[in-house]
């Protein structure tokens, strides 16, 4: 049984739905293997959850080599610091925060070690589960200009959102049963 079967199966009843979106995103095709498999890993980062982390991992492990599994976590870790900074920066009244420079490393986006659409895609992911609006339309804008169509970028979204739900599901199956 495959990692993410593994964790299908953890899934409680009342999660029957967030079940089948994990089946139905496993049998998508719609994104490369490194593209899917890195997009998967940055999100199970955000979640913060250790299993839907470790699960994620297992399985991109046997699609993708170190390089691009390192530069998965990288794009969680920074976007991580961005959505906080850009979010405060975008939904603070007072304009002069625009005008400030961030002053935050981020070396990791000019050189990612993997192609660049496919880590715009996995922080575009990151920045929906983390809610940046600033950061999801800057990626969003880079993705395009890579020529990277409407039909990826929805489905990279629809897949950080199923990876969340797993992950909140888990939580609360546990809360229920601890």
């Amino acid at each position: 049984m495959s990692p993410l079967e593994q964790l299908s199966e953890q899934l409680p009843d009342f999660a029957k739905d967030i079940r089948l979106n994990l089946a139905a995103m496993m049998a998508d095709d719609k994104l490369s293997p490194q593209s899917k498999y890195g997009l998967l890993l940055a999100s199970a980062v955000a979640t913060r959850n250790r299993e839907v982390i470790t699960a994620m991992e297992s399985a991109a492990a046997s699609i993708m080599g170190p390089a691009a599994i390192a530069a998965a976590k990288s794009a969680a870790c920074i976007m991580a610091m961005n959505n906080v900074y850009y979010r405060f920066v975008h939904l603070v009244s007072n304009a002069e925060y625009k005008s400030m420079p961030a002053r935050l490393r981020m070396n990791v986006i000019g050189n990612p070690g993997v192609d660049k659409a496919d880590f715009e895609l996995w922080s575009l992911g990151v920045s929906a589960i983390n809610g940046c609006g600033a950061c999801i339309d800057a990626h969003e804008k880079a993705l395009r200009e890579a020529s990277v169509g409407s039909d990826a970028i929805h489905t990279a979204v629809r897949f950080a959102a199923i990876v969340q739900s797993v992950a909140l599901a888990l939580e609360a199956g546990v809360q229920m049963n601890g």
